[in-house]
């Protein structure tokens, strides 16, 4: 039975267990437990801080994990990153105050930047051979310019408000991240099976995010220029009716393009068009 670390609290631990419910798989969201019994899958669940999902998956405490990209490359530890999952998405930047005036990267040359992901700011910086003073802050980084603890930040950027309302302009960013399930790359055959149903259940959910599913009626007549309009996953699905000059059209679309193809459907005689929620792609 596999044993998965996921985030105790916050945000990542309610889209981790919502995911995980889409999947068929039930767990506890209690902030209060470090273990429990999943089920509709044969899975452990394991509640740990996300700074500690690496090292406890790299250890074999656990033998996956759901955490940000981020904290798996802050922490550099022997993991796999098995899939990402499309959510929890941040970007880690480098902020500097807005009075600066910022020419590039050589601005750092000396300056004192704070940051809680030293790790990932002295690896960007030895790449680029910039000399920077880099201080570590458990918290509240974006204040330390403003007292004078150092002279710009890296720190993740969501949307960006909380830079402004400290005095702060975003100016490079260094990393995007989102949540990945990560995993011991050296579990058995056994878990490593049951690690691929996992991902199957996973993959089935995020492909199916954003796509519509998309029935109308068409003229007999009209399924060539249909078919070109529409791409599909393969490519329509056409069915006959009871009246011998129309068809049935059905194709799965992403929302993006949906109104667009609509449209142009419309225009070469598609009618009775019906646009249904998709919650799974199998492949």
């Amino acid at each position: 039975m596999l044993t998965i670390a996921i985030q105790n609290k916050g945000r990542l631990n309610e889209d981790t267990v919502a995911l995980m419910a889409d999947a068929g798989i039930t767990a506890s969201a209690s902030h209060r437990k470090l273990i429990s019994d999943a089920k509709g899958f044969p899975l452990h669940v394991l509640y740990l801080r996300d700074d500690d999902i690496p090292q406890a998956v790299a250890m074999g405490v656990a033998d996956i994990g759901i955490v940000g990209l981020n904290e798996v490359l802050e922490k550099e530890q022997d993991v796999d990153v098995a899939m990402n999952l499309g959510f929890g998405a941040c970007r880690l930047s480098l902020a500097v105050p807005k009075a600066v005036d910022y020419p590039g990267l050589s601005w750092f040359e000396g300056k004192r930047v704070a940051t809680s992901y030293p790790v990932i700011l002295r690896n960007f910086f030895t790449e680029r051979n910039i000399h920077a003073f880099v201080h570590e802050i458990a918290g509240s980084v974006e204040v330390a310019p403003a007292v004078g603890m150092a002279d710009a930040i890296f720190d993740i950027v969501s949307s960006g408000g909380t830079l402004i309302q400290n005095g702060l302009r975003e100016e490079e960013t260094v990393i995007k991240s989102e949540a990945v399930l990560i995993a011991n790359p050296h579990i058995d055959e056994e878990k490593r099976r049951d690690l691929d149903k996992l991902m199957f259940r996973f993959k089935s959910i995020i492909e199916s995010k954003g796509m519509k599913y998309v029935l109308m009626n068409l003229p007999k007549v009209k399924i060539d220029e249909a078919v070109a309009i529409l791409p599909g996953m393969k490519s329509p699905t056409i069915l006959p009716l009871a009246d011998k000059e129309w068809v049935s059209l059905h194709v799965v679309l992403h929302e993006d393009t949906l109104w667009e193809k609509i449209e142009q459907l419309k225009e070469i005689g598609a009618s009775d068009i019906l646009v249904l929620a998709l919650e799974n792609v199998i492949r």
